[in-house]
């Protein structure tokens, strides 16, 4: 299929919303009213395919689109019964492995306007409760073993790190990005800060999840376009 129009897609997703019901359209509608990019995960490494898929079901109920794979030694794969399909509904930005792959996630990221936030239990690391908002930020989790790399650690802009008071020195992966991102996200919600998306934004994700949400949706699409071309207007 050939790629489509930005107003190939309106016509689209109007044309979609036939095959999935009011509630279905109600849902799908309000989860976008919820959606943010102005806070990003980057995971550098993961190994464990359930940590990888239990991080993606987290960022997705907490409403964070974009998620960044930095693959290094570690092929980046999803165990599906855990992440419960969150994938379908997230943006995912991929970096495979080859030189100075986590430098270009980073820069990328800069150039959108992120600041880039380490997870480290240093001691130097602001506590979670004292990072600052105001700025558009992404948050940098490394592998469970070792954390971050050092290549990633001295492109970063700041870092952050969990209250702990026990013996532990660490929280496992998927749950330290559990609790920042829960507490972040909430921090975010109830500030002043325009944190939606943008109607661009909504709209695009909107014919996507349209599309993840039919079955058959290739053929159906197929037969809209189809139908354009023998009926031009």
């Amino acid at each position: 299929m050939k790629e489509l129009t930005e107003q190939e897609k309106g016509l689209l997703s109007h044309y979609l919303t036939r095959f999935i019901t009011p509630e279905r359209d109600a849902r799908i509608k309000s989860v976008l009213d919820n959606r943010t990019r102005y806070f990003s995960v980057v995971l550098e490494d993961l190994y464990q395919t359930q940590n990888i898929s239990a991080v993606l079901r987290t960022c997705e109920c907490y409403g964070i689109q974009d998620v960044h794979i930095i693959e290094k030694e570690n092929e980046f794969m999803i165990h599906k019964a855990i992440s419960m399909g969150a994938n379908k509904w997230l943006t995912l930005h991929n970096y495979p492995n080859e030189p100075n792959n986590a430098a270009a996630c980073i820069r990328n990221l800069k150039t959108e306007g992120y600041t880039i936030v380490a997870t480290l239990p240093a001691e130097n690391s602001t506590f979670m409760g004292d990072l600052p908002i105001d700025e558009k930020t992404a948050f940098l989790f490394g592998t469970e073993l070792t954390g971050l790399s050092d290549e990633a650690v001295k492109l970063c802009d700041k870092s952050v790190k969990i209250p702990m008071y026990g013996f532990t020195e660490s929280f496992n992966i998927s749950n330290s990005v559990a609790i920042l991102v829960s507490h972040m996200v909430e921090r975010l919600r109830h500030s002043p800060i325009n944190w939606g998306l943008s109607t661009d934004e909504k709209a695009d994700l909107y014919f996507e999840w349209l599309c993840n949400s039919i079955r058959f949706v290739d053929d159906i699409i197929e037969d809209f376009m189809n139908q354009r071309l023998s009926n031009p207007q």
